[in-house]
């Protein structure tokens, strides 16, 4: 099987807990705390841990919530090869659930300061650490300090080694990506950031295929992936437009933390197994539908995939 290697360039320490009411003003009495690691690589090696797989988790950390997350890792068995950065301490990351309303609000810091030896040290480290002929997933919001064009430059450094680079990112990076091509294997955003890069709403399945077979035919990236919340997540590639949704009642919903990288970590480990594009697509999106079912900062679990697979709806568009 063809080994992963994830990418997380601002990781977290994710602090999930609840309250009864969140307002202004007076202290909020909380519940215990639960402490999670986080950011978008190591949420996906995790996933890909939960469903059976394996994979190993580049992460640049820093201070003594760095050393927590580390540890907080090799609790879970996560395999992982370690960055050091000293532009300061590895950030948290807070989820607030108000039981009244069962409304939850997050709350996410910058992280630490990266300079230009740091960023080149880490293009080199990942190029070496890199598994030929294998996938790298890059995933997650880019600490300040790192330039804009982070993906295009690691994308030349994987091509040598045969490398298939995934890209889940968003906001200035994303919009980079669009504007000056790097042509990586996958490329997911999700409908927002969709909708902030061509400028207008994308109402319907359709309208989203369009957008992404438009970023695959200008060589944005070689498949192009929307999720579109609950409605699924819609691929586009050169080979055709599909689109997969598996409907949850929303009552059983309770908290959408955790979908994307569930789908991100489900699809990579499915094509890393010799599934079909299609196949990885269901795959991923039944992780996604599951994550919504566990509470926090929690991912998908394996029983809640397996359970969900057989109702995940393939379509072509």
């Amino acid at each position: 099987m063809t080994h992963i290697l994830t990418i997380t360039l601002n990781p977290t320490v994710d602090i999930s807990t609840a309250t009864a009411r969140v307002e202004a003003g007076p202290k909020l009495r909380c519940q215990t705390p639960e402490a999670d690691p986080g950011g978008g690589g190591i949420n996906v090696s995790r996933a890909i841990k939960f469903l059976g797989g394996d994979s190993t988790a580049f992460i640049a950390v820093g201070g003594e919530t760095g050393a927590q997350l580390l540890r907080l890792l090799a609790e879970e068995r996560v395999r992982f090869t370690a960055f050091s950065v000293n532009g300061g301490a590895t950030r948290q990351s807070m989820a607030v659930t108000e039981e009244e309303t069962g409304k939850q609000y997050r709350f996410v810091m910058p992280g630490p300061h990266w300079d230009q030896e740091m960023v080149e040290e880490s293009l080199n480290a990942i190029a070496q650490a890199a598994p030929s002929s294998g996938v790298v997933v890059l995933s997650g919001s880019q600490p300040p300090g790192v330039p804009l064009d982070y993906t295009a430059r690691l994308s030349r450094r994987l091509e040598a080694k045969g490398v298939q680079l995934f890209v889940d990112t968003s906001g200035q990076p994303l919009r980079e990506l669009v504007k000056h091509p790097a042509n990586p294997s996958v490329l997911r955003m999700d409908d927002v950031e969709a909708e902030d890069v061509v400028g207008h709403a994308l109402p319907t399945r359709a309208a989203t295929a369009d957008f992404a077979s438009d970023l695959v035919a200008k060589g944005v990236a070689q498949t192009v992936i929307v999720a579109r919340g609950s409605d699924g997540s819609t691929l586009a590639n050169a080979e055709g437009r599909w689109h997969a949704s598996r409907a949850i009642d929303p009552a059983e919903v309770v908290s959408a933390v955790g979908a994307g990288d569930s789908f991100v970590g489900a699809f990579s480990l499915a094509l890393t197994r010799g599934e079909e594009m299609q196949q990885a697509l269901c795959y991923g999106t039944t992780a996604a539908a599951a994550a919504v079912l566990t509470a926090g900062t929690q991912l998908c679990t394996a029983q809640d995939v397996t359970r969900l697979l057989s109702g995940c709806e393939l379509i072509a568009l």
